[in-house]
């Protein structure tokens, strides 16, 4: 089981689509006014799941925080080992900087199996007291994690828009 050296009420976890938009500019500067309004509430501990998208968005924005200020650890609780399996050279070797760059990598298996995303998202919830969400279709592995934060009494934050899902 995931444990880190800090309590909840210091931690946030961060739950995001892969898909993001085309232009980020906003939504880089919302994460990042957010994550400082955390870290002004005392938040130190920043705990992401390793994947494209948001998550990748998320850690770099807390690795890029942490050379200005004091305090703030990444912590990356992945899947499994193999995660970055069939990701393109380009998103394995950003994905590879990062795991240097956290201050802890846990990993919940050695292969994928199925259920170890949604055990991902349950272990990141189960050790924060706030989770940062980018969730804009109520439908996903992100829509699920949010709706178990809530259940928890996590506090979500979402910074997208939720529309409803396309019909095909």
């Amino acid at each position: 089981m995931f444990t880190i050296n800090a309590s909840r009420e210091t931690t946030c976890c961060f739950s995001g689509h892969r898909q993001l938009p085309t232009v980020l500019r906003g939504l880089k500067i919302n994460l990042l006014d957010t994550i400082e309004g955390l870290y002004k509430q005392g938040y130190r501990h920043f705990i992401c799941g390793g994947a494209l998208g948001f998550d990748t968005l998320a850690a770099r924005a807390v690795l890029y925080l942490r050379t200005k200020k004091q305090g703030i650890c990444l912590h990356l609780v992945l899947p499994c080992r193999n995660q970055c399996d069939g990701w393109s050279k380009k998103d394995t070797e950003l994905y590879k900087e990062i795991l240097l760059s956290a201050h802890e990598v846990v990993y919940l298996r050695d292969r994928y199996e199925k259920g170890c995303m949604h055990q991902r998202n349950r272990t990141m919830v189960d050790a924060s007291s706030v989770c940062v969400a980018y969730l804009t279709v109520a439908t996903g592995g992100t829509a699920y994690t949010v709706e178990y934060a809530r259940e928890q009494g996590v506090e979500v934050i979402n910074l997208g828009k939720i529309t409803a899902p396309s019909s095909v």
